[in-house]
């Protein structure tokens, strides 16, 4: 177990090196540029399987190196390829290679084997489904159900108010921090959520004087008050399920 964890993080770290500490500007902009045709792609491919070979330290996998090579310069002309270059291209190209290196991992460690088993458990397990349907709600569903409690209250902010700050910024906060506080709950650090609620109390606090500015002050602190609400009462209730 402790040598297939090895193996999985030299392939990690070799990705980490290729694609981001030994990549310079310059190699980018000329991947850009020349796309398919751009020397720079096929180095930077080459690389990603050299590096993954050297930190396994043995030639017995050559050719799971060349399968990185070859499926890392495919990803990133895929990725070249497309209109625009934003963090959701950005993340499902990472996505892809992480899937190659993990494909690669099992291989090396023959563990295809253990995953339909390994899915199994998990789908059996009461603790794993309550997490990952705690983390799901706290992502999707709470959100969408602060967002209709709250309407009537938004509806009377003026628009100034509502304009004035970033596209769909507070849905994103409020996703991360019900992440965050589901997680000090399941992890029993419960004095890390003053500290978060403290943090954001002193980031959203506004000293004006104007109605508009204390509605806004008022509907933030809230959805806020919702938003841990629902949070804690769901981490305690995962608890009470898995312990």
């Amino acid at each position: 177990m402790e040598n297939s964890l090895l193996i999985l993080l030299q392939l990690l770290f070799a990705h980490l090196l290729t694609d981001f500490i030994l990549q310079p500007s310059k190699w980018i902009r000329h991947k850009r540029k020349f796309k398919v045709r751009s020397y720079v792609l096929i180095i930077h491919s080459l690389l990603a399987g050299a590096l993954s070979l050297l930190f396994l330290q043995t030639w017995e996998w050559w050719y799971a190196a060349i399968f990185i090579s070859v499926t890392h310069y495919v990803i990133d002309v895929w990725k070249l390829y497309q209109k625009k270059d934003n963090l959701k291209y950005f993340l499902l190209d990472q996505f892809f290679h992480l899937i190659i290196i993990l494909l690669v991992w099992l291989h090396i460690i023959n563990g295809f084997s253990q995953v339909l088993p390994l899915l199994k458990t998990y789908l059996n397990s009461p603790a794993a489904l309550a997490i990952t349907g705690a983390y799901l709600i706290v992502i999707f569903p709470a959100g969408f159900l602060i967002g209709k409690a709250t309407q009537r209250w938004q509806n009377e902010i003026e628009p100034d108010y509502r304009n004035n700050s970033l596209a769909s910024a507070g849905r994103y906060i409020g996703i991360f921090e019900r992440i965050l506080v589901l997680t000090f709950i399941l992890t029993n650090n419960f004095a890390a959520i003053g500290l978060l609620i403290a943090a954001k109390s002193i980031l959203r606090f506004s000293d004006k004087s104007e109605t508009g500015a204390r509605k806004q002050t008022e509907y933030v602190l809230i959805g806020t008050l919702m938003s841990f609400a629902i949070t804690i009462l769901l981490g305690l209730l995962v608890m009470s399920l898995i312990f």
